[in-house]
């Protein structure tokens, strides 16, 4: 009885040991986080004509010469170029990432696209969302919550990945 008891003890005590190591390695690795917090907003910010091409470059002339060119500015998107056929380029920043991807808050990170119009109504409402409340101020966790309440709520359409592909 006591061999049993003292075994019951030693595997405790090891799994204890393996569960405390495991959170001391994920608490290392959130300090270590290249990008733990939102970066001073001018690091976020391009040069006006610089975005401009940029946003364009996600498709070809032939799309993106008649497109709407949308830039952000210190509390959101700005429209700069109106458009005729019904798309809208811009550069999305890295808060467009899931909530657990490490370069969340990566400044450099830039990634242009050209919505055609279904994703404009569906897709591009939520991007000038979260950019809103970002600049706002709100964490990360605040946002997410912030959308998925006006999607609950129907303020924001729900985004239909099979037809937003450009």
């Amino acid at each position: 009885m006591k061999r049993k008891a003292r075994r019951t003890i030693g595997l405790t005590s090891f799994e204890l040991a393996v569960m405390l190591a495991a959170a001391w390695q994920a608490q290392a690795q959130d300090a270590k986080a290249p990008y733990p917090s939102m970066a001073p907003l001018d690091q976020y910010l391009m040069e006006r004509k610089a975005e401009i091409t940029l946003a364009r470059s996600a498709a070809p002339e032939s799309i993106s010469q008649d497109a709407e060119v949308m830039v952000l500015g210190r509390h959101g998107y700005e429209t700069v170029i109106k458009g005729k056929n019904g798309f809208v380029c811009v550069v999305q920043r890295s808060w467009t990432a899931g909530i657990d991807d490490p370069d969340f808050w990566n400044p450099k990170l830039r990634a242009p696209i050209c919505f055609n119009p279904p994703a404009v109504r569906s897709y591009l409402p939520q991007t000038i969302r979260k950019t809103e409340l970002i600049l706002a101020g709100q964490s990360k966790t605040q946002m997410f919550e912030d959308i998925k309440a006006a999607l609950d709520r129907k303020e924001l359409p729900r985004r239909n990945p099979a037809r937003c592909a450009t």
